[in-house]
């Protein structure tokens, strides 16, 4: 009699081991490179369970991210209540193949009946996904839906001459990753100058999966009033609802200062910058002829009168613009006018001391701007300042 309770029990007991299942569960879907793959990994469990451990394994083949916190709850199955686990799961497949998810081990400590715990180990097979090579020869970027916004701060095809252009531009993804996204588009012209300020990447968890977001901000600057057009950016990426390649664009902007325009429609008097320019040409013609005198009656001497006027204060346009930038308390057309002036220094053979923009880069790229006071005119006076110092220097060795 002993011996029939004590198999009675065994057979209890296993039996209710075996009740204890764990499962992956995938959709029945043929996802490409990069595409989200929801997975759901299910234990039905009749035990009473005190502690539970179940890792969920990584691999070189796919990405993944948890969407939410593990669910625990009361359900009937099969007729019977059992405690229903559920983790959800978002899988990236990095290529195509044949890709493999699993096996897991949900490791539990259940409660005995005479108050003990016990050690219980519960196994989900592997479960095979098929996916498919990504519909382009582009990066893989494959989401529910992809917004670009283009904020401008000023109208770029109407700026105030010496005014900068700050580019804001912002990608919402629904569906990926933040390492999925592109790269920051270059924003280059001959005519251009740009400054990039650090990119921001972010990712939010919803239950229908990650959404990204990627900001990019540029500064932008032209050389010349001519008016120019910034290109398009296109942005090829896959859209997992219609099942089809689409693409998003960062549109093309115009991009020139106002008075261009009102300079070549003008009345009959001149605007007092093309009078500026005129006599700055008729200077130059003069300095010019000037100089082919000289070099004729001597070669050697016209060189070095060459120089020594190159290095005069008088034909050295690059001060005027940064006094102008200074005035106007334009940070970026300051950056812009001292790097011409840097650039004119080193052309000549003139010496230029080491980091004479840290002060005004740091003005610019600050991460909270204006937490350092900054005088764009204490900036110029010390520039030029420093430079008589070091020549002076010079001349006395």
């Amino acid at each position: 009699m002993v011996i029939r309770l004590a198999l009675l029990f065994f057979l209890i007991i296993v039996g209710c081991a075996r009740a204890e299942t764990l499962r992956v569960l995938v959709p029945d879907s043929h996802p490409v490179a990069g595409e989200m793959v929801g997975v759901t990994i299910r234990g039905e469990y009749t035990q009473r369970i005190a502690l539970e451990t179940l890792t969920f394994p990584g691999s070189d083949d796919y990405d993944w991210v948890q969407l939410a916190r593990d669910s625990w709850r009361d359900e009937r199955v099969d007729g019977r209540t059992m405690k229903v686990f559920e983790r959800r799961i978002a899988l990236f497949p990095r290529s195509s193949g044949t890709l493999t998810v699993g096996p897991l081990v949900h490791h539990l400590t259940i409660a005995g009946r005479n108050g003990g715990r016990e050690v219980l180990d519960v196994r989900a097979e592997p479960v095979t996904i098929q996916v498919a090579p990504f519909p382009a020869a582009s990066a893989p970027l494959a989401a529910r839906m992809l917004t670009v916004e283009d904020q401008l701060s000023v109208p770029p095809g109407e700026l105030r001459d010496g005014e900068t252009l700050i580019r804001r531009v912002t990608l919402r993804a629904a569906g990926t990753l933040a390492h999925f996204m592109p790269p920051r588009p270059e924003i280059r012209q001959p005519w251009l100058v740009s400054f990039t300020a650090p990119e921001a990447r972010g990712t939010k968890l919803a239950p229908e999966g990650p959404v990204t977001t990627v900001i990019w901000e540029w500064h932008l600057h032209p050389k010349t009033g001519e008016p120019g057009v910034l290109p398009p950016v296109a942005i090829p990426w896959f859209d997992t609802v219609s099942r089809q390649m689409k693409t998003a664009e960062i549109p093309a902007i115009p991009f020139g200062y106002a008075s261009f325009a009102a300079n070549r429609t003008g009345s009959g008097e001149f605007p007092a910058s093309e009078v500026a320019t005129a006599a700055g040409v008729f200077s130059a013609g003069l300095v010019t002829g000037l100089l082919a005198i000289f070099s004729a009656a001597t070669l050697r001497r016209g060189r070095e009168l060459k120089q020594v006027l190159k290095r005069s204060l008088l034909l050295d346009p690059s001060r005027k613009a940064l006094r102008a930038a200074a005035r106007q308390d334009d940070l970026m057309a300051l950056r812009s006018a001292t790097e011409d002036y840097l650039l004119r220094r080193r052309t000549l053979g003139l010496p230029v001391a080491e980091g004479a923009t840290a002060d005004l880069d740091r003005a610019i790229y600050a991460a909270h701007p204006g937490s350092q006071p900054f005088d764009p005119g204490s900036f110029v006076r010390d520039l030029l300042r420093r430079k008589r110092r070091r020549s002076s220097k010079q001349t006395i060795s």
